[in-house]
């Protein structure tokens, strides 16, 4: 099982290609993933890359965290876990139980 890296503040011309080019100099890179608008499709500036081992994500960690790419300095760390998503698409408002009752 590899090591999930977030990489933030990337450009938003980068592509995963060019994600995986730049990671793969620290090990081998078993995915890269830009994270994109639903709607408009265009990069909302950060992404997942996957190393295939700990020690390959540590180096690529300890190398490329802070350093510049396209311009700007990106963010690399460790990936948390995804949160739960609260409440989605719940029953809104308490109007509409008048069911046999008449006044």
């Amino acid at each position: 099982m590899g090591k999930k890296l977030y990489v933030g503040n990337l450009s938003y011309s980068a592509t995963e290609q060019s994600l995986v080019d730049t990671f793969s100099q620290y090990g081998t890179v078993e995915s890269a993933k830009i994270i994109t608008d639903r709607e408009t499709g265009r990069s909302k500036g950060f992404a997942f890359v996957e190393m295939s081992s700990d020690a390959e994500a540590q180096a690529a960690i300890s190398k490329l965290n802070g350093t510049q790419n396209e311009g700007r300095a990106i963010t690399v760390n460790e990936a948390k876990p995804q949160a739960p998503r609260e409440g989605g698409g719940g029953r809104g408002g308490g109007f509409g139980g008048g069911r046999g009752n008449r006044y």
